[in-house]
């Protein structure tokens, strides 16, 4: 997942999970009729649920592959597999793939070159897949590999991962437990940079199709994977040109599906329920650069206000006027609300009671929107748009009077706004301070004259604005139904498994991945990665330690096998 400032989105913190286990789906027969667009009417009655606010389906297992994944099963749950799985993921860990925010152009950057080396790893480590696969580079470094079905009716399956990871900061090699490079197995974990993001998705899913190879299967249905080189960076040289790439070949939505990484299961419960929370959709964005100038001079004789103390009454304005949460029946964040209320025990039946007045009453949906923030301000997190003023510049000298002031403000848009909403929220707040103080305002390139005394630029700091991803299908028929199945049957029949059940929750996205750049590929789009976001990670992702359970791994391997040979058997997508 990406994490750098600009278009990309910081990593979420793994002990906020739960907020994120919710549903992004409410059953269709609870709904009032006017509710009816948008993803519910997806839901429909007659299918298997384990509460009428969060429709389920049961653990899909492989029929027709049945006596092939118990063969899998099997050879996976052996040591000499699961080292060699180790072994090739750690190999993988010592290739430095870093990408950087300061990146040109591939064939403009040497840094790139070790891609090469990566790819010579892979094709060593997994020599049949380059044998048995139409393999094709894009853009240099970008890896598309193309299984072809049987069944050439049959739309293909899509997914994708990242080679890239993120730079390890010199000064904090020496706090590190193994060598961020070492992809050291411990007995228990996996260390190095990659190891969880993203390269553990990427080597479980090569494992995946070496052993169905391996194991004569064929599919009816074409598998496709792509990796992009620099998810956490603008992502533009890989999944940007993936995407064109994919387009041409495939052609505008013409994947049946497309999974790449995401969140994962919470943790592995004990007597207790799992929660599962695929993606579903992400959030917007948009970085906006304050800029303030005014006139020079010596500091002993200063004006009643330098550009600094100007560009401060904007922030603090800002600040002063954040964006309301907005609570809608039709949107994602109502629907996760409703989930996590039903399913949570934190919550007192006093608030299960107006999570379903809500349903109907707007006063209730109002009551319900403010007691959910006051029970756990995260809550407002996701009804609203969100702001952080995040960088700040101004002067050169103690005795000069600063020309040129400027702050930035990282924005994650609410599904139901827009990149322009929050453009003209900023510039209502701006234009009576530029009117009070004689200074003309540059708003996203609309000039507006108050005076001479000064200016204010509002504009895209990094011309990254991303409107909010469209809203994947929840339907249970369809490929997430076979998702969710796939989900329940993978940690249901693990050795690991000791929970009370599993409830596949769908959530959405604060940061973006490089799902971004494949919305025309299909509305089918899917982010999860099959692990414990608490307990099979040992330190979380960008920092200090990052490592990965081993035998969260091997799940992985197991969950895409089993989605592989689902996928193949249904028909329904």
């Amino acid at each position: 997942m990406s994490g750098s400032e600009h278009h990309k989105g910081n990593k979420i913190s793994r002990f906020s999970w739960f907020l994120l286990v919710s549903s992004a789906a409410i059953a269709y027969k609870l709904l009032p009729s006017h509710v009816s667009d948008g993803i519910f009417p997806l839901l429909l009655p007659g299918r298997t649920f384990d509460h009428p606010g969060c429709p389920q389906v049961p653990a899909l297992f492989p029929e027709t592959h049945a006596g092939l994944d118990a063969t899998l099963d099997h050879l996976f749950a052996t040591d000499g597999f699961k080292l060699e799985a180790y072994k090739q993921l750690g190999g993988a860990i010592r290739i430095r793939t870093e990408s950087y925010d300061d990146f040109l152009p591939v064939g403009q950057d040497d840094r790139w070159n070790v891609f090469q080396d990566f790819h010579q790893y892979l094709e060593t480590s997994f020599p049949l897949i380059y044998q048995r696969l139409d393999v094709n580079v894009v853009n240099t470094y970008g890896l598309v590999f193309h299984w072809q079905g049987s069944d050439q009716r049959l739309k293909p399956v899509l997914f994708a991962a990242h080679q890239d990871v993120v730079p390890v900061d010199p000064i904090t090699v020496s706090q590190w437990t193994h060598p961020p490079y070492s992809g050291h197995f411990d007995g228990t974990w996996i260390w190095g940079r990659g190891s969880a993001d993203d390269k553990a998705d990427l080597i479980s899913q090569m494992i995946m199709v070496d052993q169905l190879l391996k194991n004569g299967f064929t599919p009816q249905r074409t598998i496709v994977l792509a990796f992009g080189i620099d998810e956490e960076a603008s992502g533009l040289e890989g999944a940007g040109k993936l995407a064109v790439y994919l387009e041409e070949k495939y052609g505008t939505g013409g994947f049946a599906m497309l999974l790449d990484e995401g969140e994962g299961y919470g943790k592995n419960a004990e007597d207790s329920l799992i929660f599962a929370v695929p993606g579903i959709a992400e959030k917007g964005y948009l970085d906006v650069r304050i800029e303030v100038s005014s006139a020079g001079g010596h500091s002993s004789d200063p004006p009643e206000h330098t550009s600094i103390g100007l560009l401060s009454m904007l922030v603090v304005e800002l600040e002063k006027n954040t964006h309301r949460p907005v609570l809608q029946r039709s949107g994602t964040g109502f629907a996760n609300a409703q989930c996590s209320v039903l399913y949570d025990p934190r919550y007192p039946p006093a608030l299960r009671a107006l999570a379903k007045k809500a349903l109907h009453s707007d006063q209730a949906l109002e009551q319900f929107m403010r007691a959910l923030i006051s029970f756990d301000k995260m809550f407002g997190v996701l009804f609203k748009t969100t702001q952080a003023v995040d960088l700040i510049s101004g002067g050169v000298k103690i005795n000069a009077l600063p020309e040129v002031a400027a702050a930035v403000v990282n924005h994650r848009i609410a599904e139901h706004s827009s990149s322009k909403e929050v453009q003209q929220h900023i510039t209502e707040l701006v234009v009576p301070i530029a009117q009070e103080f004689n200074l003309t305002v540059n708003a996203f390139r609309d000039q507006l004259k108050f005076g001479d005394e000064g200016a204010v630029v509002l504009e895209d700091a990094f011309y990254s604005a991303l409107e909010p991803s469209p809203v994947s299908p929840i339907h249970l028929k369809g490929p997430y139904g076979v998702l969710s199945g796939t989900i329940k049957a993978t940690l249901q029949s693990s050795a690991r498994y000791k929970a009370s059940g599993v409830v596949v929750s769908p959530s959405l996205g604060l940061g973006n991945t490089d799902t971004r750049f494949y919305w025309n590929l299909t509305q089918h789009i899917y982010r999860y990665s099959h692990r414990g976001d608490l307990d099979d990670l040992y330190n979380g992702l960008h920092t200090v330690d990052e490592a990965v359970r081993g035998e969260s791994l091997i799940e992985q391997i197991r969950f895409f096998t089993k989605l592989v040979l689902n996928l193949d058997e249904s028909r329904d997508l």
